[in-house]
């Protein structure tokens, strides 16, 4: 699997896990798709599974945030990998809070950051976090205050590097006036291109572009799609395509596809042998135009 030097330092391989969908069924009254990721999963030992066969495969990036499970996702993460092997890298998340299991609300007071992420350091069980992340920019808190709040960890040492998630060029560009910025993780994939302008920066700049929801969804990921006529001529999955094209738009991109699924965590390493000629990439990148959501 081909890798890439997070934040210059730390090589870890191109294709991630994101433990998001660690997580157990929706409460009572509360649908699947409403993004509740409130309580650690019911079959614990079968999510400690999937855990150590991705890191068995060769994943060494392993992503996690403190609001996934109200930080019980961060300790299944400790329960399965701690000690940690030499190479994996633990990114987390610190910024939003959860006061119901369909609230994400962005919180970016200084003391609260630094607060959470001592939580994440005992919940991990690390004396450092490798690439520590904003998961949210609150608007109510100057952007100087936030970053300087994870610049205070990595001066302190417990944090080694610095991302974002969820911002646009502009932001990216005042956060590196502050510190260097190591990641950034939005929603990006086949279909979902909003974020173009951002993997150009990052691609440039040499920062890691950590998609989340890599894996395309939508009429164009049918059956009968233009996904699934490009999967069937490479002899793959429609996921591994999606997975496939994302390796090839750029070098730094670092897909983190999250499963519950001992064979789907397989079929999404496997993506990164899927090779895609110059005309199936271009067929795939029409799906959705530039800035477009497909």
């Amino acid at each position: 699997m081909a890798s890439f030097e997070l934040g210059s330092q730390l090589s870890v391989n191109r294709i991630g896990y994101g433990t998001m969908r660690l997580a157990a069924a929706p409460e009572p009254g509360y649908d699947a798709g409403m993004g509740h990721i409130w309580r650690a999963p019911v079959d614990r030992e079968a999510a400690i599974a999937v855990l150590r066969r991705a890191v068995e495969l060769g994943v060494n990036l392993i992503d996690t945030a403190d609001s996934y499970a109200l930080g019980e996702n961060e300790e299944l993460v400790a329960a399965a990998l701690h000690p940690y092997r030499d190479d994996v890298v633990i990114a987390t998340k610190v910024g939003v809070v959860r006061p119901s299991p369909t609230e994400w609300v962005p919180l970016g007071h200084p003391a609260y950051l630094r607060q959470q992420a001592e939580l994440g350091l005992r919940r991990l069980k690390l004396d450092h976090i490798d690439l520590l992340q904003l998961h949210r920019v609150d608007p109510q808190v100057p952007l100087e205050d936030q970053i300087g709040a994870l610049r205070q960890l990595v001066d302190e040492g417990k944090a080694r590097h610095i991302g974002l998630s969820e911002v646009g060029v502009e932001e990216l560009r005042a956060a590196q006036e502050i510190t260097p910025i190591a990641s950034v993780q939005n929603m990006y994939n086949l279909g979902a291109r909003q974020h173009e302008d951002v993997v150009d920066y990052t691609a440039a700049q040499g920062i890691a572009f950590i998609p989340f929801f890599p894996v395309a969804m939508g009429a164009h990921a049918a059956a009968d799609g233009p996904l699934a006529a490009v999967a069937a001529e490479l002899g793959a999955t429609t996921a591994q395509t999606s997975l496939a094209w994302l390796l090839r738009r750029a070098d730094n991109i670092l897909p983190i596809p999250g499963t519950t699924s001992l064979a789907h965590l397989e079929e999404n390493v496997a993506a990164a042998a899927v090779q895609l000629s110059d005309a199936q990439f271009e067929r795939l990148s029409a799906i959705a135009p530039v800035g477009v959501d497909a």
